[in-house]
């Protein structure tokens, strides 16, 4: 059986790694990464993740404007999104009309975070 495999978007290299390493040790799956959302929307479209999970706040094109755009893509737009940002708490509601699959907030707990993403998901 293939990994299932999950695009983490993040301009932050210390936050890519430490996902990268939670996912796969802890919740079996394949991590591609990208650090920007041009970055993230090119691997989306060419290696068609299985989920997506997204910084909201990102220097160059922030995680809002990614998802757009991953939203109306024939190619992308069925792949389920988690919003990563450290303003969840405040603004939850408007990231559940924008149908995205969960919000996890920041700063996260490693040792919870496969699980975390496993319930958003299902």
């Amino acid at each position: 059986m293939a990994k299932k495999r999950i695009l983490v978007i993040d301009d932050e290299d210390d936050i890519l790694q430490l996902i990268q390493t939670c996912l796969e040790i802890m919740g079996g799956w394949q991590v591609l990464i990208a650090h920007s959302g041009r970055e993230g929307l090119h691997l989306a479209q060419d290696r068609q993740p299985d989920a997506i999970l997204l910084d909201v706040m990102m220097a160059d094109e922030d995680g809002l404007t990614t998802l757009k755009k991953l939203q109306s893509s024939t190619i992308t737009n069925t792949i389920p999104v988690i919003l990563l940002t450290a303003k969840g708490r405040f603004i939850k509601q408007n990231f559940i009309e924008l149908g995205v699959k969960g919000i996890l907030n920041k700063p996260f707990n490693p040792l919870k975070l496969a699980e975390q993403v496993e319930a958003a998901l299902s």
